[in-house]
């Protein structure tokens, strides 16, 4: 009797401790399932994208789909028009939707090239990442590039924005916020690139912002800041004096109720300027407080006078060019940034440049 108790017992004691082992294996995969599969769908998708190394490819691509629907619904079927003439939605919280937070700390740039360009634009990536972006050391500095987007504003900006996850995948070079990308944020586009320098890119030296349809000698980039200050540095093409216009048909106009003053303060030409990496932390705060206007240069310029900064220019004069530069290989070689008529010549320009032999 006492031999059947015990065997009883044990028998007992073995069926709780099975029962023991399945209820902790239970719980161990429901929770499992339910951090792989539950909450990645109820978060936010900017969390999604945060952890998107750790999540699988179809949560990262679900949080972009779920990020494009939500600002769709905002909006009509028709092309992105802006709100209101001249307005500019800044300052606001603007997520990342594509992002690249260890590029800084992975190259360790002596001066990162930051090119804005339009979300369909392939082409122009393209024709930069096969010229002067694929200049990534000169002498013992090392440069980086990245390209910024806002979201595509098309009837086909799902199907544009799955490419540009697949873009982004392979080459790595795409920063991605989600405002509409038009010429009319260029000013948003301009504050989240300081943003974006402010939180992922603190080591560099420098950083230079230059529009993807321009021709850029990096080796003479990078010579000029050799030398250059490391503090409240900013140069380019610099404008002074110059007259807002208020013609309406214009495609910079301004009106008063806008901007009241007759000349703009000093300021660096968009197509290509060069500032040191002390100056976007000072910048976004100043945006905090400046009024913004949507021509993005000009802004900057307005800030740069709010924090009593001066703009330096550049040592020569015909560094930096806004109207094209008819090519010779003497004239390209000493110039720094100049606007060209098509990406065939853009490319044409610099392959003719890399040829062996004497410049001049």
């Amino acid at each position: 009797m006492v031999e059947d108790c015990e065997k009883q017992c044990q028998h007992q004691s073995n069926s709780d401790s099975r029962s023991l082992r399945s209820f902790v294996i239970f719980t161990v995969f429901l929770v499992l399932f339910l951090c792989y599969y539950i909450i990645p769908n109820k978060l936010s998708e900017s969390w999604a994208l945060t952890v998107g190394l750790f999540l699988p490819e179809k949560f990262t691509t679900r949080a972009i789909n779920v990020s494009l629907n939500r600002v769709s619904a905002l909006t009509s079927a028709e092309l992105w028009k802006p709100p209101e003439p001249y307005y500019v939605a800044y300052p606001y919280k603007y997520n990342l939707v594509l992002n690249e937070p260890e590029k800084c700390q992975k190259e360790n740039p002596f001066v990162v090239l930051m090119v804005p360009v339009a979300p369909s634009n392939t082409a122009a990536r393209d024709a930069v990442r096969s010229t002067w972006g694929s200049e990534r050391l000169v002498g013992d500095k090392t440069v980086s590039i990245l390209f910024l987007l806002g979201l595509p504003t098309s009837e086909e900006r799902e199907t544009l924005q799955q490419n540009l996850l697949q873009e982004s995948e392979k080459y790595h070079d795409l920063i991605q916020r989600d405002f509409w990308d038009s010429y009319y944020n260029l000013t948003i586009k301009t504050m989240v690139m300081l943003e974006w320098l402010t939180v992922y890119c603190q080591n560099p030296s420098y950083a230079m912002k230059v529009d993807s349809d321009v021709f850029l000698n990096v080796k003479n980039v990078v010579n000029m800041l050799l030398s250059a200050p490391k503090q409240n540095y900013m140069s380019g093409l610099v404008a002074r004096n110059a007259m807002v216009l208020r013609d309406p048909h214009s495609k910079w106009y301004l009106p008063k109720t806008v901007y009241d003053p007759p000349l703009y303060p000093p300021y660096a030409l968009g197509l290509g300027y060069v500032f040191s990496l002390d100056l976007p932390v000072k910048l976004v705060k100043a945006a905090q407080i400046v009024k913004p206007v949507y021509i993005e240069d000009v802004f900057l310029g307005q800030c740069m006078t709010h924090l009593g900064i001066a703009l330096t220019d550049p040592p020569d004069g015909s560094l930096f060019n806004t109207f094209p530069v008819e090519y010779n290989r003497c004239r390209y070689s000493k110039l720094i940034a100049t606007t060209t008529r098509s990406l065939r010549d853009q490319v044409e320009f610099w392959k003719d440049l890399q040829r062996p032999g004497p410049y001049c």
